[in-house]
C-alpha cells in the first residue's frame, strides 16, 4: 500500500532534519554537558554518548535504511545491500548506546533498568535484532522461497515501521527523562539547554514522522510489484 505521493521529495524533509537533529544533539552533549569520552573520571561525560549513539547512530542510519530502499536510483539487489548494511550499522551502534548507559551507571553506582525508558529501549534493540536477522535470512541469505518472501513483505514492513515508530517514541521519552534529572539538578526550566533538548526531541519525532512518511510514498515504477526486497 502506497499513498498517491513520490517518496524521494518527501525524503528530501526527513534528509534535512536529520542533519538538524545531528549538530542539536551533538551541541547539547558537548557544548552544554561537557563534551564525549569512552573513559573518564567524569563519569557524565561517558553517559553523553548514550544520546548521540542513539540518535545519530540508532533513529538517524536506521531512518536512512528505511529511506534508502524506497529512494535511492538503483537496482534493487543493490537497494537491498545499502537497506540491510545500514540497518546493521544502526543495530551495532545502537547496542554500543545502550553499553554506554550501563557503563555509565555502573561506574557511578546507579541502579540498571529502573525506568520505562530503558525496558522499552531494551525491548525496540531486541526487535529491531529480531527484525533484522528474519530479513536477513528471508530476503538476503540463504533467502526464502518466492512464496514465502510474497507472504512475509507486508509483515516484514509492518513490523519494522512499528518497531522504528516505538525506537522514536523511546528517544523522546530519553530527552524527558534527561531533561527532568538536569532540571532537578539545577538546570533552568526555560534555560537555553531546557529548549535546546526539548527542540531536539520535536526535531526526531518530526524525523521519524517523514521516514514513516516516505515509507507509505510510492517507490519507483520498476519495485512496485516486486517481493524480492527486505
Amino acid at each position: 500500500m502506497a499513498i498517491g505521493v513520490k517518496a524521494l521529495p518527501i525524503s528530501f524533509v526527513a534528509h534535512f532534519l536529520a542533519i538538524a537533529g545531528a549538530i542539536m544533539v551533538l551541541v547539547w552533549n558537548i557544548s552544554f554537558r561537557g563534551g564525549l569520552a569512552w573513559e573518564s573520571t567524569n563519569k557524565s561525560v561517558i553517559f553523553n554518548l548514550h544520546p548521540v549513539l542513539m540518535l545519530i547512530g540508532f533513529i538517524v542510519i536506521g531512518g536512512e535504511a528505511i529511506m534508502s530502499y524506497k529512494c535511492l536510483p538503483l537496482k534493487k539487489p543493490e537497494k537491498k545491500l545499502i537497506h540491510l548494511v545500514l540497518h546493521a550499522i544502526a543495530l551495532v551502534l545502537g547496542i554500543f548506546g545502550i553499553y554506554m548507559a550501563f557503563k555509565f551507571h555502573n561506574e557511578s553506582n546507579i541502579a540498571n533498568l529502573y525506568s520505562l525508558h530503558s525496558w522499552l529501549g531494551i525491548g525496540v534493540i531486541v526487535l529491531y535484532g529480531i527484525q533484522w536477522i528474519y530479513g536477513f535470512l528471508v530476503f538476503f541469505y540463504p533467502g526464502g522461497t518466492s512464496a514465502i518472501r510474497s507472504e512475509s513483505l507486508p509483515w516484514h514492513v509492518l513490523f519494522g515501521i512499528f518497531v522504528y515508530v516505538l525506537a522514536v517514541g523511546t528517544a523522546a521519552l530519553g530527552y524527558l527523562e534527561k531533561l527532568t534529572f538536569i532540571q532537578n539538578a539545577g538546570v533552568a526550566k526555560y534555560g537555553a539547554e531546557a529548549f535546546l533538548v526539548n527542540f531536539t526531541a520535536i526535531v526526531t519525532i518530526l524525523f521519524g514522522t517523514f521516514v514513516i512518511l516516505t515509507a507509505l510514498c510510492q517507490s519507483p515504477p520498476e519495485d512496485e510489484y516486486s517481493y524480492s526486497a527486505i
